[in-house]
């Protein structure tokens, strides 16, 4: 048996359906669908359980024992949520709470930290896991600042000798994109939020650059594809001697300018482009760069080629945003 937590929301769903691709059949979500469409996001997929949050520990008491690993994705996930005290509680409390278990119960964990650790990226974007490169990392958000919360009581635990899960990996996830992100509204990526535009043969909207040395659209991230997330994650499912934390990206940052142009080329349309003042609101936690450095991923033994982004927004485009089914 095979437990996701988070696993109706956008990563999550699709690692549920890699899992199931393999031909796992024992898989238990664990999640909250809420009222909207995101139930669609499991809408394809054949689950042995659906538990909601509040049930997770009396389900691990009685069934510990057939579960083999827990892929801990759940969390509260907006990075403009400012109720710290509920993104502890989901991503803090709630990630030590399962630490905990599978440590006493020798069960493997593979959880989620995020890009959003590193801040400004001022201190670098080196996935070094031990306290003292972690301590030099400042994120700029509570969402960031909860993850790196619990990045650090991991690398203490591990540090002091501490009982660890059998198997324990972290995964700092960058800019990823792809299907099932739709119940995500405002926190949809970049290419989700273009494409009605680009189909419309209409300009989008960028954030204008507020620094002297980087034009309109030239701000850039990490952007990754999610089936490359799902395939570093099942790459340490079928690696349990490898444990650590991770970077999950592609090595390569690419421009807003070239994300949007290559949604509208997907669609074979010229692209089309307009900037506006980012928010002040946000101005000041604005991240213009981000790029994983995943030389660690590939010394553990990683070798999977990441997809291109204009091979990942084409895919995106063509398989699922303009396809009667969106979801996968």
């Amino acid at each position: 048996m095979i437990l996701i937590t988070g696993g109706a929301g956008f990563i999550g769903s699709n690692l549920v359906a890699a899992l199931e691709e393999r031909g796992i059949g024992e898989l238990v979500v664990c999640d909250r669908l809420g009222r909207d469409d995101k139930w669609r996001n499991l809408g394809k997929r054949e689950l042995a359980a659906l538990i909601a949050p509040e049930a997770l520990a009396g389900f691990l008491e009685a069934h510990g024992r057939e579960i083999e690993v827990i892929f801990h994705l759940g969390a509260s996930s907006s990075t403009t949520e400012t109720d710290a005290d509920f993104i502890i509680a989901s991503n803090f409390t709630l990630s030590q709470f399962v630490w905990d278990w599978c440590a006493a119960r020798g069960v493997r964990l593979i959880y989620a930290s995020s890009a959003a650790t590193y801040g400004d990226g001022t201190a670098g974007f080196d996935d070094d896991a031990s306290p003292a490169a972690l301590a030099r990392l400042k994120p700029l958000n509570p969402y960031g600042w909860s993850k790196h919360l619990f990045d650090r009581r991991v690398a203490r635990l591990v540090a002091r000798g501490a009982p660890l899960p059998p198997q324990w990996a972290g995964l700092k996830f960058f800019n990823v994109y792809g299907p099932n992100e739709y119940h995500k509204t405002g926190q949809m990526s970049v290419v989700a939020q273009i494409f009605p535009r680009a189909a419309k043969g209409e300009a989008c909207t960028l954030f204008r650059s507020h620094r002297p040395d980087v034009p309109d659209g030239g701000q850039r991230r990490d952007f990754v594809y999610v089936r490359d997330s799902v395939d570093e994650m099942l790459w340490l499912y079928d690696h349990p001697a490898v444990s650590g934390l991770f970077n999950a990206g592609t090595g390569e940052a690419r421009s807003f300018a070239e994300l949007a142009a290559a949604v509208y080329r997907a669609l074979g349309k010229a692209p089309l482009i307009q900037y506006i003042d980012t928010p002040v609101a946000i101005r000041d936690k604005y991240q213009y760069f981000t790029e994983a450095r995943m030389e660690r991923a590939k010394a553990a033994g990683y070798a999977n080629r990441a997809t291109s982004l204009e091979d990942g927004v084409r895919d995106y485009v063509q398989t699922y945003l303009a396809a009667a089914d969106r979801y996968r």
